[in-house]
């Protein structure tokens, strides 16, 4: 299944779709592994794997934490793309989401090619631009992987039109100035930013899902954000549980299942 089918079929049960994100390699990289499954089994209908990375500037401290301990642990792109080839082959679309210099450390044609061979469907590039990315968007299309990148309360239309027609997948619509992280109350910027890429979406003739990330943590944000969103994107309130839970990581995968079922719940709800 595509991300893209993922979205379809949600849109057919007239429900937005739940993507989750895990960073890689936390625990460790099996552990990771089981708690995006886990996350699968309770009901996100796509995946973001993170590639964790040293200079991780729009990341939260929770992110940050989980992060820098995957890295501390050892983990490597390889583990990643491993995380993603596991996780793909439950069926449910998986998509990196990454900075892009360990991209371009990696080679950018390489790493299309390793993440199409692992049965990845794309990246999220939250620090590359359309303008700037010629050379993914190549390795992208040779690949058949999908582009997502990022619109914020700061796009200009000009700029959410030239960032929607260039992505594949869904666009990202970041709602929140700032960092990620889970928030009490979710943004009334969010709102806004959808109506207008989603007009930037109609006028180019295409129905290119939306997606929000703006700090979703329960299940009535999430009914609230699925209400005028495409996809409610949840991050750092999966990585807290995991955190939370670091000594004892059976009680941590029965509490991610059950944020994620309230979660599900939700956009079932909006």
């Amino acid at each position: 299944m595509t991300v893209r089918t993922a979205f379809e079929k949600a849109r057919a049960d007239e429900r937005a779709a739940l993507v989750g994100y895990l960073p890689a390699g936390y625990p460790d990289v099996a552990g990771g592994i089981d708690a995006l499954r886990a996350m699968v089994d309770a009901g996100c209908d796509v995946i973001e794997v993170g590639l964790p990375y040293s200079d991780p500037v729009m990341d939260g401290p929770t992110i940050q934490a989980a992060a820098q301990q995957a890295l501390e642990g050892g983990v490597r792109p390889v583990d990643v793309l491993r995380t993603v080839e596991a996780v793909a082959a439950t069926g449910t679309p998986t998509v990196i989401m990454t900075y892009w210099n360990p991209v371009e450390r990696y080679g950018v044609a390489r790493f299309a090619a390793d993440l199409a061979n692992a049965g990845g469907s794309g990246l999220i590039t939250p620090d590359l631009t359309p303008d700037s990315g010629a050379e993914w968007i190549t390795a992208a299309d040779e690949h058949d992987l999908d582009k997502v990148f990022l619109v914020a309360p700061s796009s200009t239309d000009e700029r959410i039109a030239m960032t929607t027609a260039a992505c594949r997948g869904f666009v990202y619509a970041t709602a929140v100035m700032g960092v990620t992280g889970a928030r009490a109350t979710t943004s009334d910027l969010a709102g806004p930013l959808v109506t207008r890429t989603k007009a930037a979406v109609l006028t180019q003739g295409s129905d290119l899902p939306v997606g929000v990330g703006l700090g979703v943590s329960n299940g009535d944000q999430a009914a609230e954000v699925a209400s005028y969103a495409d996809g409610v994107i949840v991050g750092s309130a999966f990585v807290r549980i995991l955190l939370d839970h670091a000594d004892d990581r059976a009680a941590g995968l029965r509490a991610l299942g059950a944020l994620t079922e309230d979660l599900a719940a939700g956009v079932r709800r909006g």
